[in-house]
Formats: structure tokens, C-alpha cells, sequence
């Protein structure tokens, strides 16, 4: 892999430069020259048939053709995944077919496909009905011998007490009366044998019961064996039941609760002779049933296997023949000239790769009329269109989520490449914690061939695509964490031994005792002593405080000099005159001058108090600063940038409103026409629209904008800086939360002479690390990272009113199956 092949390029500052075409094809190469256009991915159309229905357009026939043969194949990918067929090795390649071969051939296999998945119902319906009917017969025999047994000692029992109760021969219930009536030979007495699910048993039950009112015997038990449910395709349990009754009315009324349940009801004879013959030969039977399945089965997978091999092919040629229609119906037809006319947008630097392009479709189509392709001039504005990599991809898309930038405006991106990952390190710093992030990331990298072809889920999706975001995130983080000597928050004596030492020889533990400096400061990054002194808690306090004030003012100063190059490249003096520079006035003379007086702290080791010295700045400029003062000229210096801070707003606020109203003026009486400021850029007018941008141009509405753009920068410039101090708490709470794991999990457990709490005491660790600190700590610093790029940054330079350029591209396609 060649890495600087994904670092970005200078193009990737600004838009490539679009032009706006017109195409004029021939009806005869229009399909070959669109799908050409397609293979190119250059060429952005615009809709001329806004107007039109859908049925109203031109190649609606096409579209659903090609609607239908995606249905068919969308029928074969869910046979083939029913089936659960393996997908060849190596697909077999055909020589290419036109797409006319393909819909005859997907409407042979969707009817012989249909035929045998009937034909194969029926057969599975068959083999089922047998299947329960086996298990019936041998279930119903012993529970036909058992009962009739029950019945004919009940029928005695019942004729003994008949003369001895009389009255209650009278309220006794149909069968006891029928039983008391009958002869043992059980004339009246009838069944009904068959099978149900077992989850319907219970309530099956008791739906007879209440129907018959207790006049009926039920025998049930579980079969041997699962039965396959015709609906859900599942094998489920089912249980057997016989039914004793008397009457055809009890007996009509038994067989419609059967239907109700689902219940299916068999015939079982009797007499058992009759039944061992019955059952032989459904044993048989299923045996001829099972080679006939197996047989349609054999058959139906090779078809399958058949359609399996070609269903890639079939497939990205059916969505690259839908595309190139829809495409097609976004063209004016042109009756009189049988031609399609077209509009679009493309890339200055593709004109040359269209013209090939179209050139080589009318050769291809034999067609006499050549494709016209020429420029056109228009009122529309350009789409944005950045040439990005793997490597940059992800960085665009996070500039892109907050707004697509205007056309030529700077692309924020190719400093977010850089700052987005640092900045996030800084509140995620330590090299211990980096070294995990790093390692997913190289995974992520090295097997990004094999995950790009696979459908992940949800977070795993916004990992893979953001992979090269994390390594620079956890190569960051391994400096920072390497400048706070901060690994799973344990410090460690890399880069020498601590200038510090205890102030007594014999002390042990500097918490209690304090430190004395003996030696050079350590020559890279934070002391490790620092960690665990009585002083560790204010010295970083102060330390990512006043860090997270220098990053936020530098970044904020980046922004407003784009501003600059924006002005500039668009050619708007007003802006450069009365905005950028009031704007690096206004914020150097509070804040920029705040960064100095901590840089020169720093470097002189002063005590002054700069809380002090910021509030009576302006409180009381004149007052001597006494100890607080840290460099000759200071006083002077600070009332001269109040000064320059006061002047600032008016300067921002008055000038650019009426210069603009002067301009408009001027262009209306005629004095001049060239070019027209407005309150974004410059652009070049004929005479004949001079009068209307005046008419349009409302003053009133133009000096409330800038009023409230000037208010905005004003509180924005302290609100900003302010925000940038979740540096500092989000860095300080990943090491205090780092530091509570280590030392009250980790070490806590370690300390008990005991194997199985120190399992425990590592694995609690170890979750924590991995779900708190990895993961949610983790998003918790991505999301404040895109809070500082896309408000504090941005709001500086960055309008993000553009829209995307989306050209046609069969490779935006996604495709059903893939390779």
C-alpha cells in the first residue's frame, strides 16, 4: 500500500472548477453514450422532465422492464438463501448478453422455479398428511383398546345403581344415559382420532369440554416425532388425541372445533388386524414420498446452482440497464430531430475524457450524427465537488455532515485532517490507551478489503468508514499521552531521570513532604514525579488550562485569515477591509494578547496573576500593575489594544452596509457597470440586471445582517475561547477516571493475597478500560472534537450553503449481491 497515495493533494483546498454542458445525442447512440457517461462517473444531469408524470416520460416501458427483472431476482437470491446453497468460488463468466437474452432467460427460470416449488408443495402437503396420519395409528390403537375397556366397567358400574337411583337417571347427561341404555357392546359410543399442535392442546381441550358439556372422553399424548408446519417451514411438536362421544350432533360439533384449532383429523379402524394393514402400507407410502422429495430436491438445487452462478452478472447489469433509462428520462426527446437533449454539470478538467467518451459511442453505435457537446452559460450556481481518497473520504464526510461547502469557498478538511485528530488526542492523551485505539485501527486497515465487502452492523459500519480518522486519533494520542507520561494513567522515567527530588533524604513519599527541583527540567514532557505529588492536581490544572487557551486562539486565528483567502479569491475588497481586519483586531486585543501574556508567564516564570491583569485591563487600564506586570511597556500596551478592541466594532458593524448601499446606487444611475459587491462576493452583471439587483437591494435588511454577524463575533470571540477549555476538563477527567480504575480496581485487588479476586479485580479493569475509557470516552472526545471544528472553527470562514456533486456513476450503485 502506498501511503502518500492517500495523503490529500493542493486540489483538495478548493472545488474543481465545473462547467456547465449540453449535450445534444442521436436517438440511436443515446443508450450507448449515457452508459458510457456512466462507466466515467463525470457528468451530473439535470432534470428537464420535472413536469412529467412518471408514465409520461420516454423510456417508462424500459424502466419497468427492468423493474420486473429486478423482482424475478430478487425471487432467485431469496430461493437460493432458502436453499442454503454455498456461492461458487469462481462465478462462471459469459461472453456479454444483451438485455433483452436476460429477460427471457430470468422468465424460464422464475417458471420452472415456480413449477417446482409446486409441484414440490404439493408433494411436502402429501408426505405430511401421511407422516400424521402414521403416528396417529400407531397412538389411536392404544388409546382405542384402553377406553373401551373404561367404557364397558362404567356401563356396569352405571347398571347396578340404576334401581337404586332413579331420580338422578332423570337429570344424568346424554352419554351416561345412553351408556345405562346401551348394551356393553358399545353400540352408541363413537370417536374422532387426529393431531394438533401441542401448543393448542390445553385450550382445545377445553373448548370440547364446554361444547359438549362434559359428554365426551379425551385421550391425548405427545408425538414421537416433529411434524413440519406447512406455514413457517419449522418442525414443530404436535400432540395426538382421540375424542369418545355419542350422537351426530356432539360429533358435528367436534369436527368444526378441530377446523377452528387447526386440528387434523385421520380415520383409525378399530379393529386392530385392519390397522396393522393400514399402517403398512402408509409406511410404505412414505417411503415412496421420501425418494420423490429427495429427487425434486436434487433437481431444484441444481437449477438454483444454475441461476447462482449468473445472478451477479444478471444483477449489475439489470441496475447499470435501470440506471442508464432513468438516466434517459431525464433528457428532453426532441421529436422533430429524434434526439435527446441534455443538461449538466462536470469538471472542467473532464471535458476532454467526455468527448472520447461520446466519440466512442457513436462509432460503437454506428451512428451518422455525431453527439454535440458544448458549454453553456447559466444562472444556476456549481455544485462542490472535492476529488477525495480512502484516506481523505472520512475527513470530507465529517466537514460535509456540518454543511457542503459553497462553490470555490476553502475546504475546511484539509486542516481537519490534521487538527480534528489532534485536538481529540488532547483530551484523550495517553499512550497506553492510544496503543488499543491504534491496534483496532490497523485491523481495521489491513483487512479493509474483506470488511468493505461484507454488511456490517451499525457502529461497526461508522468504524470502517472512519478507520483512518482512528489511526491518526490514536497516533496522536500516543503523543499527547507521551507529553502527560500518562500510560493507563502510570508514569513512567522514559526519557530520563525527574528533575525533582524529595526535600528530605529520607522521605519516602513525596505526597506528604513536597518536591525540590535539583537538575534540567525533563527533557520531554511532564515530569513523571509530578504524578501522585501534593502538587500534581494544580500543576495540570494550570498546565491544560492555559494549553487549551493557546490551541483554541491559534485555530480561531486560522479561521479568520481563511476568511482572508476567501475574500481574496472571490475578489471582495470589502470584506478583506471591514471584516477581516476588525476581526483580527478585535480578537488579538483581548485573547491573542491573553495567549501572549501566558506564553511570556511560561518563559519568565513569573507569579502574576493574569485573572488580575485581564479584568482590570479594562476596569482600570491606567493602574500600575505592580507584581502583576511582566514585561516593560505592558500598561501602555494594553490601553493601546482596548483602544484598538473599542474601535474594532464600529469598524465592523458601520462601513460594509453603506459602501454596498453607495455601489448600488452608483450601478443604478449607470455611472458604471463591472462589477457589483453584495453582501457575500463579487460577480460580473450586465447593464440590464443593474437595475434589478438595485431594486432588490434593501438596506435596512443588509445593516441588520451585519449587526447581527458583528454581535455574533463579538460574543462568539468570547464564548469560543471559553468552549475551548473543554480541552482541559475532558483531558483532566480521562486521567482522574484513568487513575481510579488503576489504583481503587486494579492495585486494590492486586493487593489481596487471594488468585480469585485478582482474576476479578483484572477483569473489572479490564471491562472498564475497554467500554468506559475505550469506547465511551472515546465518542464522548470525538463528539466535543467536532464541536470545536464545526462552531468555534468554522462559524469563522465557512458559510456551507453549497450542495454535493452527485455525478451518475454505476459505481455509486449499490448493488444487491456483491462480488
Amino acid at each position: 500500500m502506498k501511503l502518500f497515495d492517500h495523503l490529500p493533494k493542493m486540489e483538495f483546498l478548493r472545488s474543481e472548477e465545473m462547467s456547465f454542458v449540453q449535450f445534444i445525442i442521436p436517438f440511436e447512440s443515446a443508450h450507448r453514450a449515457v452508459t458510457y457517461l456512466g462507466d466515467l462517473g463525470v457528468v451530473q444531469f439535470n432534470n428537464m422532465n420535472n413536469d412529467k408524470s412518471p408514465f409520461q416520460q420516454t423510456f417508462v416501458n424500459q424502466v419497468m422492464r427492468c423493474g420486473e427483472m429486478s423482482r424475478k431476482l430478487r425471487f432467485f437470491k431469496e430461493q437460493i438463501a432458502k436453499s442454503s446453497l454455498l456461492a461458487p468460488i469462481h462465478p462462471t463468466l459469459h461472453p456479454d448478453i444483451e438485455l433483452e437474452e436476460v429477460e427471457l432467460q430470468l422468465s424460464e427460470h422464475e417458471t420452472e422455479l415456480l413449477e417446482l416449488n409446486s409441484n414440490s408443495e404439493k408433494l411436502r402437503q402429501k408426505y405430511n398428511e401421511l407422516f400424521e396420519f402414521k403416528l396417529v395409528l400407531l397412538k389411536a390403537g392404544d388409546f382405542l383398546g384402553s377406553s373401551q375397556k373404561e367404557a364397558v366397567e362404567n356401563e356396569r358400574k352405571l347398571e347396578e345403581v340404576a334401581f337404586s337411583m332413579e331420580d338422578y337417571r332423570e337429570d344424568a347427561s346424554f352419554l351416561e344415559q345412553q351408556m345405562q341404555s346401551e348394551s356393553s357392546n358399545q353400540a352408541g359410543l363413537r370417536f374422532v382420532s387426529g393431531i394438533i399442535c401441542q401448543s393448542n392442546a390445553l385450550r382445545f381441550e377445553r373448548m370440547l369440554f364446554r361444547a359438549t358439556r362434559g359428554n365426551m372422553f379425551f385421550n391425548q399424548a405427545p408425538a414421537e416425532e416433529k411434524v413440519l408446519d406447512p406455514i413457517s417451514g419449522e418442525m414443530v411438536k404436535k400432540t395426538i388425541f382421540v375424542v369418545f362421544f355419542s350422537g351426530e350432533q356432539a360429533r358435528t360439533k367436534i369436527i368444526k372445533i378441530c377446523n377452528a384449532f387447526g386440528a387434523n383429523c385421520y380415520p383409525v379402524p378399530e379393529e386392530p388386524t385392519h390397522r396393522s394393514k393400514i399402517i403398512q402400507e402408509v409406511l410404505s407410502r412414505l417411503s415412496e414420498f421420501e425418494a420423490t422429495l429427495d429427487s425434486g430436491i436434487r433437481h431444484r438445487n441444481q437449477a438454483l446452482s444454475s441461476i447462482e452462478s449468473n445472478l451477479l452478472k444478471w444483477t449489475t447489469l439489470v441496475q447499470k440497464e435501470k440506471a442508464v433509462y432513468d438516466t434517459l428520462n431525464m433528457l428532453n426527446f426532441d421529436i422533430t430531430k429524434k434526439c435527446l437533449v441534455g443538461e449538466g454539470w462536470c469538471p472542467f478538467l473532464a471535458k476532454e475524457q467526455i468527448q472520447d467518451a461520446l466519440q466512442r459511442a457513436t462509432i460503437d453505435s454506428s451512428s451518422q450524427v455525431g453527439v454535440i457537446f458544448h458549454d453553456m452559460a447559466t444562472k444556476e450556481s456549481p455544485p462542490t465537488y472535492f476529488r477525495t481518497n480512502r484516506f481523505t473520504n472520512a475527513f470530507q464526510e465529517i466537514v460535509d455532515a456540518y454543511g457542503v461547502a459553497r462553490y470555490q469557498e476553502a475546504n475546511p478538511a484539509v486542516y481537519t485532517v490534521i487538527t480534528f485528530p489532534f485536538l481529540f488526542a488532547v483530551m484523550f492523551g495517553d499512550w497506553g490507551h492510544g496503543i488499543c485505539l491504534l491496534l483496532g485501527a490497523l485491523i481495521l486497515i489491513l483487512f479493509e478489503k474483506r470488511l468493505g465487502s461484507k454488511k456490517l452492523g451499525s457502529f461497526m459500519e461508522m468504524a470502517f468508514g472512519g478507520r483512518y480518522v482512528i489511526l491518526l486519533m490514536a497516533l496522536f494520542s500516543i503523543y499527547c499521552g507521551l507529553i502527560y507520561n500518562e500510560f493507563f494513567s502510570v508514569p513512567f522515567h522514559i526519557f530520563g531521570h525527574s528533575a525533582y527530588k524529595c526535600r528530605d533524604a529520607s522521605c519516602s513519599d513525596a505526597s506528604t513532604i513536597g518536591l525540590i527541583k535539583y537538575r534540567s527540567p525533563y527533557p520531554f514532557g511532564v515530569d513523571p514525579t509530578w504524578h501522585g505529588s501534593r502538587s500534581e492536581l494544580p500543576f495540570l490544572n494550570s498546565l491544560k488550562m492555559k494549553m487549551s487557551i493557546l490551541l483554541g486562539i491559534t485555530q480561531m486565528n486560522v479561521g479568520i485569515i481563511l476568511s482572508y483567502f476567501n475574500a481574496k479569491y472571490f475578489k471582495n475588497s470589502v470584506d478583506i477591509r471591514h471584516q477581516f481586519v476588525p476581526h483580527m483586531i478585535f480578537l488579538n486585543s483581548l485573547f491573542g494578547y491573553l495567549a501572549l501574556l501566558i506564553v511570556t508567564k511560561w518563559c519568565t516564570g513569573s507569579q502574576a496573576d493574569l485573572y488580575h491583569v485581564m479584568i482590570y485591563m479594562f476596569l482600570s487600564p491606567t493602574t500600575e500593575l505592580g507584581e502583576n506586570q511582566l514585561f516593560r511597556g505592558q500598561m501602555t500596551l494594553q490601553i493601546v489594544l482596548v483602544l484598538l478592541a473599542l474601535i474594532a466594532v464600529p469598524w465592523m458593524l458601520l462601513p460594509k452596509p453603506f459602501i454596498l448601499r453607495r455601489i448600488h446606487k452608483e450601478r443604478f444611475k449607470g455611472r458604471s457597470y463591472g462589477l457589483v459587491v453584495t453582501s457575500d462576493t463579487e460577480i460580473d452583471i450586465e447593464p440590464d440586471s443593474a437595475k434589478r439587483l438595485n431594486d432588490d437591494f434593501d438596506f435596512g435588511e443588509v445593516f441588520v445582517h451585519q449587526m447581527i454577524h458583528s454581535i455574533e463575533f463579538i460574543l462568539g470571540a468570547v464564548s469560543n475561547t471559553a468552549s475551548y477549555l473543554r480541552l482541559w476538563a475532558l483531558s483532566l477527567a480521562h486521567s482522574e477516571l484513568s487513575t481510579v480504575f488503576y489504583e481503587k480496581v486494579l492495585l486494590l485487588a492486586w493487593g489481596y493475597n487471594n488468585l480469585i479476586i485478582r482474576v476479578v479485580g483484572l477483569l473489572v479493569f479490564a471491562f472498564a478500560t475497554a467500554f468506559i475509557l475505550l469506547m465511551m470516552e472515546t465518542l464522548s472526545a470525538f463528539l466535543h472534537a467536532l464541536r470545536l471544528h464545526w462552531v468555534e472553527f468554522q462559524n469563522k470562514f465557512y458559510l456551507g450553503d453549497g450542495y454535493k456533486f452527485g455525478p451518475f456513476s454505476f459505481s455509486s450503485i449499490t448493488y444487491e449481491e456483491e462480488q
